[in-house]
């Protein structure tokens, strides 16, 4: 384990230049505290836990003290937001500080958001609200440890800076690690503002550190999309099990490397609804969570056509033609395992597709029914599970067949096939009426339920005793909270 001043530095995306990002110091919030930490997120960095409690913790990554090594620098880039493309965006509120090499040789970014205006801004204060701070925090570790691809969140500073959004609010920082902050729409910009020579340095660039292995390909560069291809096709599948919508895939937000990223109105089902939209600025639901798939293949369209200067088209639509094979093959795969099926039958996914069509129209708990389809053998479990239902039967129908592919799997041991579902379908989720209440009490200045809240994510599939609370039903009023972008 490490001190903070044992940390060791290598930044290479800063020695890129300027034309990729801008020197920016952090501009420091007002009587900086800890809120909460993630001991997962610092051993990362082979940092000691116990670190966190120390006053220059706060003073790091609250903006007062910076390393010497370090090299804070706010990135460029563009995108296409809402389908309409941005000629330039950029760190508007968060500054890469730098990038840490680790005992083990993995490099990790150290990207500190809410870290004050930028040339990136916009008009804006280049600030981040304890509320979409601790949201950011709690959801990358929680995808994480759902086994989701994403970005970490290594802890969060809170203040008494006053920002104002909708209301006055408290100004907090956000410290997310991951192997890269590099976006499609890094790729973009320098596509759309003709600066070849950059975009061949960028791609370079990304080859070396984060695809070695393409560079011994004949094409590295289609080798590289069609990896970033697969990464999202397996990602966004990983989504669609669980029930994650991510709210904002513009391509500003999309990670060259297949990871969730930049965390806004996001939220998971609670009750099943194909249809359903967190973001409520999202007025035309074009990032519903039925749309996540067909956005996904549109943001992979957007990155081909930045990278045609080094890709056939051809070969860039063929690359494309993967994605949605591999994402039905790898959401097959996670629906059978949370049904707890081992193997693969050609009816499977109509059987899936009929059990979401019968949530859908009774509003069935998407995360419980799974977890209790484990609880007990099939035929105890859909009888137990059938009240849920409106169409009861339409439900049996479904049921009936479940009970009789269950019978043919060849391992009959009951015991295995629970702890197979348990270890796939978690008890606990971040249902955003928990996000809220952990919210409110942080408002006030008591943080004990975001840790709380942190620790039960943090072992999802776990029954953790005492916290049943935590795996109830959602409230009326917990499944109609609007989350918007100013989040």
């Amino acid at each position: 384990m490490k001190a903070l001043d044992e940390l060791t530095f290598d930044n290479r995306f800063a020695r890129l230049g300027d034309a990729f990002s801008t020197h920016v110091l952090p501009e420091p919030i007002d009587n900086p505290r800890l809120v909460a930490a993630s001991p997962a997120a610092m051993a990362l960095l082979d940092l000691d836990p116990a670190s966190a409690e120390e006053e220059v913790f706060a003073q790091l990554f609250g903006g007062h003290k910076l390393w010497d090594e370090a090299e804070p620098r706010a990135m460029v880039y563009s995108g296409h937001q809402f389908g309409s493309y941005n000629p330039r965006l950029g760190d508007g509120r968060g500054l890469l500080l730098g990038e840490v090499r680790n005992d083990a040789g993995e490099h990790w970014d150290l990207h500190l958001k809410g870290a004050g205006q930028t040339p990136y801004s916009r008009m804006g204060d280049g600030r981040a609200v304890l509320r979409s701070s601790i949201r950011e925090f709690l959801a990358s570790e929680a995808l994480h440890a759902l086994g989701i691809p994403s970005s970490r969140a290594l802890c969060v500073i809170g203040s008494d800076t006053p920002v104002w959004r909708e209301r006055q609010e408290r100004a907090a920082m956000v410290l997310r690690l991951a192997p890269s902050h590099i976006r499609f729409g890094h790729f973009e910009y320098f596509y759309y503002t003709q600066q070849a020579e950059q975009q061949k340095q960028l791609g370079e660039h990304v080859l070396a550190q984060h695809f070695p292995d393409c560079l011994e390909q004949p094409e590295p560069y289609l080798a590289m999309f069609r990896e970033v291809v697969e990464r999202n096709a397996e990602l966004i599948a990983k989504w669609q099990a669980y029930g994650f919508c991510h709210g904002v895939m513009n391509t500003d937000n999309m990670s060259i490397l297949g990871i969730t990223f930049d965390f806004g109105p996001f939220a998971f089902l609670d009750d099943f609804d194909a249809h359903f939209i967190c973001n409520h600025s999202d007025d035309q639901g074009r990032y519903s969570f039925s749309n996540q798939v067909p956005i996904g293949q549109w943001n992979l369209s957007a990155l081909a056509q930045a990278l045609t200067p080094f890709i056939s088209v051809e070969a860039l639509r063929e690359a494309l033609g993967l994605f949605l094979p591999l994402y039905q093959a790898h959401y097959l795969d996670l629906m059978r395992r949370r049904l707890g099926l081992t193997t693969a039958e050609d009816d499977d996914q109509k059987l899936v597709e009929e059990l979401l069509q019968r949530m859908q129209v009774g509003g069935v708990d998407y995360t419980l029914f799974f977890r209790r389809l484990g609880d007990q053998p099939a035929q105890l479990a859909v009888a137990r599970l059938r009240d849920d239902f409106i169409d009861l039967s339409g439900f049996d129908s479904w049921a009936e067949r479940y009970v009789a592919r269950v019978a043919r799997e060849p391992d009959q041991d009951e015991a295995r096939r629970q702890a197979r579902m348990h270890a796939v379908n978690p008890l606990y989720i971040l249902r955003n009426y928990l996000a809220q209440r952990a919210i409110e009490t942080a408002e006030k200045g008591d943080y004990t339920e975001v840790r709380q809240l942190h620790a039960v994510l943090s072992q999802p599939f776990e029954e953790q005793p005492g916290m049943e609370a935590y795996a109830e039903r959602p409230p009326e009023w917990g499944k109609h909270l609007e989350i918007s972008c100013s989040s």
